[in-house]
């Protein structure tokens, strides 16, 4: 009997339950242990790699045209859930218009100004909450499953400048106001439940050989 499972990712330990329940009971154990050791090995492996982003790879996403405003950049399984970057570059705001605010419902973001400034939004009461479509670049590469809605009350106020980081957990209602010319960050974003695609890559990066 195979019980050793402690030594692997959930991920590793549930596939190899699917290896000891598919395989048929007349297997000898060391077969069936030397199957199990391999596919934890591998997942070891895994863990141990790490992934770059460049400057030049932000860079290159934040030029390349018609991407939206919220742009993934990588997305990587780290072995116990998926971490994901993109980069945001929201344009000037209107003085006294309502603020549009949005949630993630499964990611958790810590944002980066890397320049320009504006006031964040976090929390409160909104009005006229929506889901994002199920199909949207936003939910099925960005973020994941959303809702956007008009700030009411917000719980927080603060002012963002280049260098300030913020972290939003997922379900916080958040948005941006005051922006008197732009504001550029870079969003980390931690994906417990995966639903973001492990191993995207922006297009703009693709084939050319960014180092993982």
């Amino acid at each position: 009997m195979i019980s050793q499972t402690r030594h692997c990712t959930p991920r590793v330990s549930a596939c190899a339950l699917r290896i000891r329940t598919t395989l048929s009971a007349a297997k000898p154990a060391a077969a069936l242990l030397a199957l199990y050791g391999a596919v934890c090995a591998d997942a070891f492996a895994q863990s141990q790699l790490a992934t770059d982003i460049k400057a030049s790879e932000i860079q290159a996403v934040v030029d390349a045209p018609n991407l939206g405003t919220d742009r993934q950049i990588k997305v990587v399984d780290v072995g116990t859930h998926n971490v994901a970057v993109g980069v945001l570059r929201r344009g000037k705001t209107t003085p006294g218009a309502p603020v549009p605010a949005i949630n993630h419902t499964e990611v958790t973001e810590v944002y980066y100004v890397v320049s320009g400034s504006g006031t964040l939004l976090t929390g409160g009461t909104v009005e006229n909450s929506k889901a994002a479509p199920a199909d949207s670049e936003i939910v099925k590469v960005a973020v994941g499953p959303s809702n956007t809605a008009i700030f009411k009350e917000p719980a927080q106020k603060r002012k963002l400048d280049a260098g300030d980081m913020v972290i939003v957990p997922a379900g916080v209602y958040h948005g941006f106001t005051d922006v008197a010319d732009h504001i550029e960050y870079v969003s980390v974003r931690s994906d417990p439940k995966r639903v973001l695609p492990a191993g995207y890559v922006s297009p703009p990066l693709q084939g050319k050989g960014a180092n993982k």
